[in-house]
């Protein structure tokens, strides 16, 4: 069984493969991920191909939802529409490859589709992590600012913090990505993890990766502390603005709206951080916690939005009237 993702990553990859040259005297790399029994395989790959479905209907139901109900059409959607996509994109990025590892014998991948998976996941997840940023904003001015929200969050703007992101995780993971794909590897293909990431490719190589951990340090500092800062400071504004409010009713309900979106930013930040900055490199904690962040996160977040959102279960109601 050979993936989409497959197919695209190594279409993707050719040029990155250009740019290696001759310092790769192999093609392949081999993934470990989990366990080799085959009765565990066969588990594993029922196991992730329905979080996988889940996360495809999750998403794309949201995606659409929000499209064609008009009492959604506010930047809070709006960028909950983005941050489905990318959840989306986050997930196709890795998961069917590690289902077709699941049923192969040789678990192997081209070093040109790992480049360019190991891009995209690098893309994606730092792209989700400054939409997170953006989003807690959002819910800052709506929270402190309800009078002038209107023009304050207007579609030019929202348009703009949406691309900015996009741009800017992007052309930040094509500078990683570049300069790892001119490290020589050694012998050693075997990376003990499910997936192609920056820090599983470094261990790999002979040549001096002291440069490439600099500047992937940077760019985590850049977009993973640097959203996680933006995130707790407009939080902090939120609580303090909460606390004025002197209703009980008034406080509830302007929490209820943040609720949602901080269940996602614990549970994106906290599984990347402790997957990214513990020193716990190809160890089975390590790939928990990747998993976490890379399969179970895209899975759960429009379960979260849709149970503890009063808007979206309402026009969930509505949609489920409509069919039945």
């Amino acid at each position: 069984m050979i993936s989409s993702t497959t197919v695209v990553a190594k279409a993707v990859g050719v040029n990155l493969f250009l740019t290696m040259g001759n310092h790769s005297m192999f093609s392949e790399f081999i993934l470990l991920g989990f366990s080799a029994d085959p009765q565990t395989q066969t588990v594993l790959f029922m196991f992730f191909l329905v979080i996988h479905l889940l996360t495809l209907m999750g998403n794309l139901v949201m995606l659409l939802m929000i499209r064609a109900d008009f009492h959604l059409h506010t930047p809070m959607y709006f960028f909950l529409r983005q941050l489905s996509f990318l959840d989306l994109c986050h997930s196709s990025v890795t998961v069917p490859k590690m289902l077709e590892n699941r049923l192969s014998e040789s678990k192997t991948i081209f070093v040109e589709s790992c480049l360019a998976q190991a891009f995209f996941v690098f893309a994606t997840g730092a792209t989700e992590a400054c939409l997170l940023a953006v989003m807690a904003y959002d819910r800052y001015v709506a929270i402190s600012c309800p009078l002038l929200y209107g023009q304050l969050m207007n579609k030019q703007l929202c348009a703009g913090l949406v691309w900015g992101s996009w741009s800017l995780a992007f052309v930040d993971a094509l500078i990683n990505i570049l300069l790892a794909a001119s490290l020589d590897y050694c012998e050693d293909q075997t990376i003990p993890h499910f997936s192609c990431e920056l820090s599983s490719l470094f261990p790999l190589s002979c040549s001096d990766t002291s440069p490439n951990f600099t500047l992937l340090l940077c760019s985590s500092v850049l977009h993973f502390f640097g959203t996680f800062i933006m995130i707790v400071s407009s939080y902090a504004h939120i609580v303090s603005t909460i606390l004025s409010i002197s209703s009980t009713s008034g406080r509830s309900k302007a929490f209820s709206t943040c609720s949602s979106h901080l269940t996602t930013v614990i549970l994106f930040y906290g599984s990347g951080f402790l997957s990214y900055l513990l020193p716990t490199s190809g160890s089975p904690l390590e790939m928990v916690f990747s998993l976490q962040y890379s399969v179970v996160t895209p899975m759960l977040n429009p379960l979260i939005y849709s149970l503890q959102n009063k808007e979206v279960r309402a026009c969930s109601e509505k949609n489920v009237k409509k069919i039945c």
